[in-house]
Parts: structure tokens; sequence; C-alpha cells
């Protein structure tokens, strides 16, 4: 007799739960992606990139929205991704009393040393289908900040490539031009 295995998916609440009852600690760094909850460990050189881009972020923007380092965004119930950089719509409580959904996200930025594949063929497709317009990652390993624009489907349909010496402006702000360099370090 063979006896098919079965996944079980954890959603938001289960991990909500995991962390109320001590299962996951407050310094336990995961994230919920399809069901699966991943675990992250990044290292010195993605924690300066977050650590950079919350300070040039802040800087330009001001309170014209709110930088939030790796904290969730609500896609859907099997899927809570921390992206690494949000630029989040400005709000007088700064999310206390709500979820930040892909409705208030005005960028995503994901820094990707390792993690290049993941971000790219996992998150992506979730950061398109939920409508959030604009989506960074920061290539650590090719040198190159790749920008992600006008969601359709699971996709993007504009996909461009900037390399140190670029400047670039997010489509929420443009009047704010960021240097690549200054995020690659």
């Amino acid at each position: 007799m063979r006896i098919e295995s079965e996944k079980k998916l954890f959603t938001s609440d289960d991990i909500n739960k995991m962390y109320d009852a001590g299962i996951l600690g407050t310094d336990d760094r995961v994230e919920l992606l399809d069901g699966e909850i991943l675990l992250m460990n990044p290292g010195r050189k993605h924690a300066a990139c977050a650590d950079r881009a919350n300070a040039f972020f802040t800087e330009a923007l001001g309170r014209r929205a709110i930088v939030s380092i790796q904290n969730p965004v609500v896609i859907d119930i099997y899927n809570e991704p921390k992206p690494d950089v949000l630029i989040l719509k400005y709000r007088d409580d700064f999310y206390a009393s709500i979820d930040r959904t892909a409705e208030d996200v005005l960028l995503v930025i994901e820094i990707s040393d390792t993690t290049l594949a993941i971000d790219q063929k996992r998150k992506l497709p979730h950061y398109a289908a939920s409508g959030i317009s604009e989506l960074w990652i920061e290539d650590l390993r090719h040198d190159l900040l790749l920008v992600h624009r006008e969601p359709v489907g699971h996709d993007y349909t504009t996909c461009l490539t900037f390399r140190r010496g670029d400047s670039v402006s997010p489509l929420a702000f443009p009047d704010v031009a960021i240097k690549v360099s200054d995020l690659l370090g």
C-alpha cells in the first residue's frame, strides 16, 4: 500500500500563534512564503545595505512616507514576506492599528546576496500579483540594481537594470534620485 505524504501549509495566523506560544521568539527571523516558513539569515553586507537604504530613503522622503526595515507585508493568508525595505504610505499611527498590506506599499526593496533566486522566482510573482507597483532587487553578487515596474498578473512588464554611476527615482517619488552606488555600498 502506497501512502502519499501531505504537506501542512502554514498561515499568517499560525505564525502569530507560534510567536504567542513562544515557539518562535522575537529574535527569530522568519517569513511566510507559499505556506512555508523560511528562515532568514542576513549577513553583515546584507544588513549594511538595509541600513544604508534606510538612511538614504529616510533622509530623502522625510515624513512623506514610512521607511520600514525587515517588517512583514500581508499579501494573503499564506504569504507574509518580510522585505528588506518597505516604503509605505504615510500614516500618523505608523501602522500600529492595522497590518501593512500591498495597498499600503509604494516600493519594495529586496537585498540579494544569496537569495536572488528566491527573490525573483518566489517573491516577485506575489508582489506583482498583489499589485505592488514597484520592486527593486539589489543584486549584490553582480553589483546591480534590478528595477521591476508595472505589474501584470504574476510579473512586471518593465524590468530595468541599473549599475554603479546610475541614479534611479521611485515611481511614487520622481523628485527623489537615489544613487545606485549609495545602495550597493
